[in-house]
């Protein structure tokens, strides 16, 4: 009888776990690769910011960001970045994920070279608490984007269009030097990157559903990881204009 029941017991047991071709196992596996993907891709990221901050400061200590503050140099420090993010991105299904990682963290240390300048212009209070201040709204907003069930999918394309007309108008005041539209400039870019953080966090969780257990998954994670150390740097520059104490 006791037999019996231990039987019993064992079957039940049995039966309430989850098989492997049931929905709720399958959606617990995706669920917990899906966790996995996305803090790869903020690992990264972080990773990438920390190494940025520490070169720039480093940079700005030793003198050199006078060096890049004028000159040929500038010129190179300052189109580098945007060198390393067009060969990213173009050439991502040629490279090798070891090849993206090494380019995504030269990436890092050109950033920092090129950032080292703020130091010139901006306290070194103004420019932590800006820091501090952008790293709270990046957490909110991708929050945010990682768990509302709203599409945001129609901003995207209203938002890059803004990134577009946004540089259109930075050229134009270089020639202006119109402290207005300066103003103006950086409220907008605030906004733009702000939404571009909510976008793109959905964007890469969403496109985990087709990119997992493809050999581009590893790469997707880095070139995730670019997409949003953009939008942290861009809305830490521009919301810098804002509360930045200058020199």
């Amino acid at each position: 009888m006791a037999d019996w029941k231990d039987t019993q017991r064992s079957r039940t047991s049995f039966s309430s776990v989850p098989r492997a071709g049931d929905p709720a196992a399958r959606a617990e596996r995706f669920d917990a690769g899906l966790r996995a993907h996305m803090l790869s891709i903020y690992n990264y990221m972080a990773s990438g910011v920390l190494l940025t901050g520490i070169v720039a400061m480093l940079t700005a200590r030793t003198g050199l960001a006078l060096t890049f503050a004028s000159g040929p140099l500038m010129w190179i420090v300052a189109l580098a970045p945007l060198g390393f993010v067009f060969a990213m991105s173009f050439g991502v299904n040629k490279f090798s994920k070891t090849t993206l990682q090494a380019m995504f963290w030269a990436f890092a240390v050109v950033m920092g070279l090129s950032l080292s300048t703020i130091f010139l212009v901006y306290t070194q209070e103004s420019i932590a608490a800006t820091f501090f201040a952008t790293a709270g709204a990046f957490a909110g907003l991708s929050l945010y984007g990682y768990t509302t069930k709203k599409n945001l999918q129609g901003f995207g394309t209203f938002l890059i269009m803004g990134v577009v007309g946004l540089i259109i108008a930075m050229v134009i005041n270089i020639f202006l030097q119109s402290s207005v539209l300066n103003l103006a400039i950086s409220a907008i870019g605030v906004l733009i990157f702000a939404g571009l953080t909510a976008y793109d966090t959905q964007r890469l969780k969403a496109e985990y559903d087709y990119l997992r257990g493809t050999e581009f998954a590893g790469k997707a994670i880095i070139m995730g990881a670019l997409s949003l150390y953009l939008d942290f740097i861009n809305m830490f520059l521009f919301l810098l204009r804002f509360m930045g104490n200058r020199e």
